[in-house]
């Protein structure tokens, strides 16, 4: 079939002609719609064209992720094989949407996680062995509900317990403290207000010459009262190669090693264990009486060593490993680490904030 065309234009005939088509008049211009009509499709375009985008966003590994709820620093509770113990994690968003964290176990320190999977609140991550004595990794699986963390995590044998985490406070504190009397830890005579942490277990912690001493190491000793904000003053002295600590309501670790002359790090003496590194490193050599001052407000803690500012006012994060527990909102006791070397006070001076 042909059509009649006349400078490239179809013309139109209001006839029928045998073999020619018959077609309504062209217009340059599509066809009026009402106002009503034009807005709605005008409106349906923008909602459609702004859901692509939000899937294409969705999809785009360069657009920065809102951080899940998983994010932010958990108290846990790991139901082990003999016992409860207490744990410590941080989820945090590294860039556009890679999660990270930092891992507490039953003891140690605490350590670097470089990646953690999420989806849908599920997280997971392996990380290779610390101080514990285990051939396989920590594998670590959790699901958050509602605000409470619980899932699974792998003992030195390899196999999953149950552990519950919550959110940990932030002990942020309105006002700064008015301090009560100091109060004395240790009277030079006798264990009096102090206990050991495991009482079925035998300890060498006894009195001499005025000197509260851990002559056979083996159990921790600390204090049968509790304490919120504190200042602490402490004078002690150890033999070569020795270690000890100073654990702050029983959850935060001060180290005390014979690291004289060593570079300073988190791990050594005056450092908050794993987490805080101290400025120098102002410790003594052994053998030499030596000086601490810690002040603990909330997570806020400072600490002098040798009348050396080291530390200034700077934020725990969580737990240290070996911790009492992981309730953070609790007072606690001091806890002086006797488990791994001998070590002598002859002063222990707690003052308290009222």
């Amino acid at each position: 079939m042909k059509l009649r065309t006349t400078n490239s234009q179809i013309q139109t005939s209001n006839h029928t002609q045998p073999g020619l088509i018959s077609l309504p008049p062209l217009t340059s211009q599509p066809p009026r719609r009402s106002g009503a009509l034009a807005r709605t499709i005008g409106a349906a375009t923008v909602l459609f064209l702004g859901g692509v985008s939000a899937l294409a966003a969705g999809d785009d590994p360069f657009v920065k992720r809102e951080p899940p709820a998983v994010v932010g620093r958990w108290d846990l509770v790991v139901r082990g094989s003999e016992r409860e113990y207490p744990s410590w994690l941080e989820v945090s968003q590294s860039g556009y949407r890679t999660l990270v964290g930092s891992y507490v176990g039953q003891f140690g320190s605490a350590r670097p996680i470089g990646q953690i999977e999420e989806d849908q609140g599920r997280i997971h991550f392996a990380l290779p062995p610390q101080w514990e004595r285990r051939p396989n990794d920590v594998v670590f699986d959790a699901k958050l509900e509602g605000d409470v963390l619980r899932g699974e995590v792998t003992d030195d044998q390899g196999k999953r317990i149950h552990f519950e985490g919550r959110r940990a406070p932030s002990l942020q504190r309105e006002q700064p403290p008015k301090w009560g009397p100091p109060i004395e830890l240790f009277n030079a005579r006798d264990l009096a207000g102090w206990k050991p942490r495991h009482p079925e277990a035998k300890h060498g912690w006894l009195v001499q010459g005025g000197l509260l001493t851990n002559a056979i190491p083996g159990n921790d000793l600390l204090t049968e009262r509790n304490f919120t904000d504190f200042k602490l003053h402490a004078e002690f002295r150890y033999p070569k190669k020795s270690n000890s600590g100073i654990y702050l309501r029983g959850r935060y670790e001060v180290q005390i090693e014979d690291n004289f002359g060593l570079p300073p790090d988190a791990h050594r003496i005056g450092g908050v264990y794993g987490f805080l590194t101290p400025s120098v490193n102002a410790a003594k050599t052994p053998g030499e009486w030596q000086t601490m001052e810690i002040t603990l407000v909330g997570r806020l803690v400072t600490v002098v060593l040798n009348g050396e500012r080291i530390i200034e006012r700077q934020t725990i994060p969580g737990i240290t490993g070996g911790a009492l527990d992981s309730d953070e909102a609790k007072p606690g006791p001091i806890l002086l680490q006797g488990d791994h070397g001998p070590i002598a006070f002859r002063k222990l001076i707690l003052t308290p904030a009222k």
